[in-house]
């Protein structure tokens, strides 16, 4: 996928370079109308979740119409490996899946597509046997598997609020924990700004709970 500039962005990039030493300015960023296509796939939340995180929906519709489920998994794989987006194989088997139905010329009966669903059901067998007793969270390595550190820091803003300030602002309050889960579960919009959190449906429950607790810790 190529990346294109709006000329309205580049002219205000330009305009910034042209003045460096002036204060910095608010950029209001137009509301996100666009939604993606929903699915029946599992590729749709994983859609959802992640690759909201670098873009908006409307960039599929920039693709070739019509494209099939190998050059959609391509596109996915290309994602993964150039530009370091981060979703594992099975995720980009997924999202290759959900688009090529959403967007491209496969049909949710396809045999191939029906497949890629019942693999993402369930773990094989193998897995599940080796599967390691319940440990406590990695939340490090949540904050990087769903690019989290993205759109945030912890002391600074960057594309959304530093969880220093979000903790700050759910001190005291007896829901904190629970609000906050629900922000991570279902998403956010307009609390910190123009931009909306995306949703992390996906992630268990006993990892919503511990990236809450981290932020309000900080």
């Amino acid at each position: 996928m190529k990346t294109i500039i709006a000329p309205a962005l580049l002219a205000l990039a330009m305009l910034g370079a042209g003045h460096a030493g002036a204060a910095p300015q608010d950029i209001k960023l137009p509301a996100e109308n666009v939604k993606l296509k929903p699915a029946k796939l599992p590729g749709y939340g994983i859609a959802m979740q992640k690759c909201a995180i670098c873009h908006s929906a409307d960039y599929v519709s920039y693709q070739p119409p019509g494209l099939s489920l190998t050059q959609w998994t391509a596109e996915m794989k290309k994602m993964q490996q150039a530009y370091g987006a981060p979703i594992d194989d099975a995720e980009v088997e997924q999202l290759g899946a959900y688009l090529a139905v959403a967007y491209g010329s496969a049909k949710a009966k396809d045999p191939e597509i029906v497949a890629i669903a019942q693999k993402a059901g369930k773990p094989a067998a193998s897995e599940a046997a080796a599967a390691p007793a319940p440990t406590a969270v990695d939340v490090q390595g949540l904050l990087a598997k769903n690019a989290c550190l993205s759109c945030h820091s912890v002391t600074q803003k960057v594309v959304g609020p530093a969880y220093h300030e979000v903790a700050a602002r759910y001190k005291g309050d007896p829901q904190a924990q629970a609000r906050l889960e629900a922000s991570i579960r279902g998403g956010s919009s307009g609390k910190w700004g123009a931009v909306p959190m995306p949703p992390f449906a996906g992630l268990k429950a006993e990892e919503i709970k511990a990236l809450a607790a981290y932020v309000r810790q900080q």
